[in-house]
């Protein structure tokens, strides 16, 4: 640069006297609202910034996913070991209507199960529920030592494994595509589905630890308020109770 030609020198500071707004006066909270699939429905709460011109804050607050822990949503410190991810579907008043987006473990609890002498079982397949959500979903399992064992390893065959496998294709398939999203959801939560692999497979090879480790959602169908409105129970009903009013009083 040519002497004499910095003319950002002579100005001063640039913004200087300009006024320093706090972002926060712009943003409005929103509760979030879980499905009726869990006990505590109110989650939390989430900001955003208030509508603007043509900036919808509605428009912002959809499709935002959420991560609580099942112990938080059902009251239940035993199930702090899985988190459950939630998605923003609607917007009524200052509600976010929330849907099931998937479902892991914490790595605290992988890793306590992982242990030397057994072998892990791991399987996932992709499955459609009733209601065309399309799923993957993780299983895994470990071996135990059968009654009065003396030895101290406790492998299972490969055929064994791979028998151990076809197992939980079948079972998670059978449960998973019988049934919605909002029925697959209350079977993830007792475990239920775990249990009915464990109890199949104790033929082939004893098993212990048999968990649904991670749900994720790989394609949802498109979006539908009056589904939505069954997923959230309360909700729907309140909807029924306003729509029959008017006619009440005619």
């Amino acid at each position: 640069m040519a002497i004499g030609k910095n003319k950002r020198l002579s100005k001063g500071k640039k913004g200087k006297g300009r006024k320093i707004v706090d972002p926060f006066t712009k943003k409005d909270w929103y509760d979030i609202k879980a499905p009726s699939a869990f006990t505590v429905r109110t989650v939390g709460k989430t900001l955003v910034t208030r509508s603007a011109g043509t900036r919808i804050a509605t428009d912002y607050l959809k499709g935002r996913v959420l991560e609580c822990n099942l112990a938080d949503l059902n009251n239940d410190e035993d199930q702090g070991f899985r988190k459950i991810k939630l998605r923003v579907e609607d917007v009524q008043g200052k509600n976010c209507l929330t849907n099931f987006y998937g479902m892991d473990f914490t790595t605290d609890k992988l890793r306590s199960l992982v242990k030397k002498w057994q072998t892990l079982i791991e399987a996932h397949i992709d499955v459609m529920t009733t209601d065309n959500y399309k799923l993957r979903i993780h299983c895994i399992a470990f071996t135990k030592k059968r009654q009065n064992q003396v030895k101290k390893t406790c492998y299972a065959q490969s055929a064994q494994v791979r028998a151990i496998r076809r197992k939980m294709f079948e079972i998670i398939t059978k449960e998973a595509t019988t049934c919605d999203l909002k029925d697959l959801v209350k079977k993830f939560i007792p475990e239920s589905i775990g249990k009915d692999i464990d109890k199949a497979c104790q033929g082939i090879y004893p098993l212990k630890d048999v968990y649904i480790r991670k749900v994720k959602l790989l394609k949802a169908p498109k979006f539908d308020v009056t589904k939505l409105m069954e997923v959230h129970g309360e909700a729907a009903d309140e909807g029924k109770k306003v729509a029959a009013a008017p006619e009440a009083g005619f």
